[in-house]
């Protein structure tokens, strides 16, 4: 049988109007297909992972600055105007409690003080004659009081003159790190002026503001831990000393100081640590970190319902710490939430835990039925 030219130019057209209906069907049936994946509808289900929401025991604690003070700490000063004579001391030294410092030039005084006691040495001896004559009635018992008075008057003349002496060796009032010599010998030096710090680093302490929230857990005796940027890696442990008897109205909080053994003398005053101050331990909603989704202020987490699909529930957290964090609203004990996968998931998103971790009647329904 022939065809024609113009029959077999139909039967081409034709051909082709078949194929390309047939392209456009399964474009849009792709395009559909991946819009509703896309989406997160359809029925294939989401993978994540899942946690059921315990109670855990719980130790949160409190992150504060504060800065190293030593136990004991003052700059060392003269009580009078004079030229120094002798330094006992060099930059650094670790002195005992009445160790020398500092000898001040006294020739002056020192002569006073042998004329004081060269007087007060002769009252006496008269003190003592007049006292024999008056046992046998031969002077007056007046003219022994006023002898007395002057022998009285001239033993203070030789206290003080001793304490003027005294006043010329500057020592240490307790035992501690000297800083930096700041004077010479031969040096003048008038009240005021500063000699060395001194400072008692045995033990030291950091005090650090606690919210006023806290003050009921708060006590003597807790645990602190500090850090250093000086020395990296390095916990220093120390103990609450004392708890401030106010509040600070401004910033609501209250001081917290913490003693911290230091028997290397690492810690220095006017160093800054960052201390951890651990709280008694409780009972709390724990989750993982990373199953909390920040939006702005908003903490929320997705919660499994019982079909497996999702739903968003708010949230207010407590601590954190080590990857967990506390919840105190929002969620009760038993709930399943999502804590890996949270980015691909929208409100109504129906899931599947890919570790397995399902409740029972969850995997029932997931199993394909027998026909």
């Amino acid at each position: 049988m022939q065809f024609s030219s113009r029959s077999r130019t139909s039967v081409a057209w034709a051909a082709f109007r078949a194929t390309t209906s047939l392209v456009l069907v399964l474009a849009v049936t792709a395009c559909g297909s991946n819009g509703a994946e896309q989406r997160g509808g359809g029925d294939r289900p989401i993978p994540v992972t899942t946690q059921q929401v315990r109670m855990q025991p719980w130790s949160d604690t409190v992150l504060a600055l504060g800065n190293v003070k030593a136990r004991e700490s003052i700059t060392v000063t003269a009580k009078v105007s004079e030229t120094v004579q002798d330094v006992h001391f060099d930059s650094g030294d670790v002195v005992k409690a009445g160790a020398p410092l500092i000898t001040l030039t006294g020739r002056q005084q020192q002569a006073a003080f042998e004329q004081a006691q060269a007087t007060a040495n002769e009252a006496e001896r008269l003190y003592k004659r007049q006292q024999e004559l008056a046992d046998q009635q031969l002077i007056a018992r007046s003219s022994l009081d006023t002898q007395m008075a002057i022998r009285d008057a001239a033993r203070a003349r030789v206290a003080q003159m001793r304490a003027d002496i005294g006043d010329r060796v500057i020592r240490a009032p307790f035992g501690g790190v000297l800083g930096i010599r700041q004077v010479s010998p031969g040096a003048l030096v008038t009240p005021g002026t500063a000699i060395a710090t001194l400072d008692d680093t045995a033990r030291v302490y950091v005090d650090f503001p606690v919210p006023e929230a806290m003050l009921a857990t708060l006590g003597v005796g807790q645990k602190v831990a500090g850090t250093s940027t000086a020395y990296p890696g390095r916990t220093f442990e120390g103990q609450v000393s004392t708890v401030d008897a106010r509040i600070d109205e401004a910033t609501r909080s209250v001081v917290v100081r913490g003693d911290f053994a230091n028997p290397e003398r690492l810690l220095r005053p006017g160093m800054l640590m960052q201390v951890t101050l651990s709280r008694p331990q409780r009972l709390a909603l724990l989750v993982p970190e990373i199953s909390i989704v920040q939006v702005g202020t908003d903490s929320f987490v997705y919660r499994v319902k019982p079909d497996q699909s999702v739903e968003r529930v708010d949230v207010k957290v407590g601590g954190r710490r080590d990857g967990l964090a506390e919840i105190t609203q929002g969620l009760n004990e038993n709930d399943r939430i999502v804590v890996d996968g949270t980015g691909k998931l929208r409100v109504g998103s129906r899931i599947v835990d890919a570790a397995g971790d399902r409740p029972a009647a969850a995997k029932v329904d997931a199993e394909p039925k027998q026909g």
